[in-house]
C-alpha cells in the first residue's frame, strides 16, 4: 500500500527500458516507507485491542520501517524492476492478509487495510491484478488463521477505530491528487504529441498535412462567410545548388533561415508551414490578391538581402505564387494547385519574383 501515486504516474506495470524501471523503483520508494507507516498504525490498533504478542508488534515495526528499503533494493538491482515492483506489490497484499488474521479480522481496521490495498492495485494494474492480489491475501489470511490459531474479533473499539483514520483519511486525499496530476499530466503530453505531429522537425512550421488542414478550414470559412482570403506558395531558388556545393547541413540552415524570416515577416492570424523539400505555403487570412502579393514582396526582399547561413556567406531568392480564394474553387486543393501554378510561372519567367494566379492567367 501507498504505492499507488508513483505507480499511476509511471503508467503501472506497463514493461519498459531498464533505466525507465530503474527510475519507477525509486519514485515509489517514499511513498511506499509513507503508506506503510499510516498502514503500521491501523494495524497497531487492532493488534493493541486483542492484547497481541510481543513478537507480531515485532514483525510490524519490521514490516513498516524495514520492508521499503528491502523491496527497494530488491527492484533496483534487479534485472527487470517493473517485475519486481510487480512481486514487491503482490508482497503487500500478502502481508495485509497476515495482518488482518493476526488482528482477528477486527472489522474496521481491516476493511480500512483491505480497502486500501485494493484500490492501490487497481489503480496499478486493473481488475486482472487485484484479482490475482486478492486471491494471495485470502490464502495468505487462511493459512495465518489456521496456522496460529487467531480467533476471530470482529468488534473494533474505540481505540482499534481511531487508529484506522489516518489511513482511511490521508490516503485517498493522496490517491485524488495523484488522479488530478496524472491527468493533467496526460493532457499536457497529449498536446505536447498533437504538437509534434503535426510540425516540421527542421523549421518548426507546420507540416504539409496540417497546413492543408488549415487550408481546408479556411477555405470552408470563406465559402461560408464570403470573406476573403489568399494562398502563397514559395520556393527557394536554384536551392540544389545550394546542397551540391554546400552540402546538405548548409542546405538546412538555408531552409530554417527562410523558416525565421517567414515566420517574422506574417501577421499572427497568418498560416506558414513548410510543403515540402525546399517550397513553404502561407494562409493569408483576410487578404485580397493585392494584400497578398504586397506581403509576398516583403517576404521575397527579406530573404534575398540577408545572409541565409553564414559559415558560407549562403544568399538565396525565392519564387512565389499568390492565389486568392475564389468561390468557383471546388475544394482547397483547387486553390492550393492555383497557387502552385502561379509559383511555377514565377519560376519559368526567371525566378525572384512574385506572380499571382490572376497575372498568371493573363500573361
Amino acid at each position: 500500500m501507498g504505492t499507488m501515486e508513483r505507480l499511476i504516474e509511471e503508467g503501472g506495470l506497463a514493461q519498459g527500458s531498464l533505466e525507465e524501471g530503474l527510475r519507477f523503483s525509486r519514485r515509489m520508494y517514499l511513498p511506499r516507507i509513507f503508506g506503510l507507516a499510516l498502514g503500521a498504525v491501523c494495524i497497531g490498533g487492532g493488534l493493541m485491542q486483542r492484547g497481541a504478542h510481543p513478537m507480531l508488534w515485532v514483525a510490524l515495526a519490521l514490516d513498516a520501517f524495514v520492508w521499503p528499503h528491502v523491496a527497494y533494493r530488491l527492484a533496483s538491482r534487479s534485472g527487470n524492476p517493473y517485475r519486481a515492483e510487480q512481486r514487491n506489490l503482490m508482497a503487500d497484499s500478502a502481508s495485509g492478509g497476515f495482518w488482518i488474521a493476526a488482528m482477528g479480522f477486527n472489522l474496521v481496521p481491516s476493511a480500512v487495510l483491505f480497502s486500501m490495498l485494493a484500490m492501490d492495485k487497481v489503480g496499478v494494474g486493473g481488475p486482472k491484478f487485484l484479482w490475482r492480489c486478492l486471491v494471495l491475501q485470502g490464502i495468505v489470511a487462511a493459512v495465518t488463521a489456521a496456522a496460529f490459531g487467531f480467533e476471530s474479533h470482529l468488534e473494533s473499539n474505540f481505540a482499534a477505530m481511531v487508529a484506522s483514520l489516518p489511513l482511511l483519511m490521508a490516503y485517498p486525499i493522496v490517491v485524488a491528487i495523484t488522479s488530478y496530476r496524472l491527468a493533467r499530466r496526460v493532457r499536457q503530453q497529449n498536446q505536447m504529441l498533437a504538437t509534434l505531429s503535426s510540425m516540421d522537425g527542421l523549421t518548426g512550421l507546420l507540416n504539409r498535412m496540417h497546413w492543408e488542414k488549415a487550408v481546408a478550414g479556411e477555405f470552408a470559412r470563406c465559402k461560408r462567410t464570403g470573406s476573403k482570403s489568399a494562398v502563397m506558395m514559395i520556393d527557394i531558388d536554384h536551392f540544389k545548388a545550394v546542397n551540391d556545393e554546400h552540402g546538405h547541413l548548409a542546405g538546412d540552415e538555408v531552409i530554417r533561415s527562410v523558416a525565421q524570416i517567414l515566420c517574422g515577416a506574417m501577421r499572427k492570424y497568418d498560416v506558414a508551414a513548410r510543403y515540402g523539400g525546399e517550397e513553404f505555403g502561407v494562409v493569408l487570412s483576410g487578404s485580397d490578391i493585392e494584400e497578398g502579393r504586397t506581403i509576398a514582396e516583403r517576404i521575397r526582399n527579406l530573404i534575398g538581402n540577408t545572409v541565409l547561413e553564414a559559415r558560407h556567406d549562403i544568399r538565396a531568392t525565392v519564387s512565389i505564387g499568390v492565389a486568392s480564394f475564389d468561390p468557383a474553387d471546388a475544394d482547397h486543393a483547387s486553390w492550393i494547385r492555383r497557387a502552385d501554378e502561379a509559383l511555377y510561372r514565377a519560376k519559368a519567367a526567371g525566378r525572384n519574383r512574385t506572380v499571382s494566379h490572376e497575372a498568371a492567367l493573363t500573361e
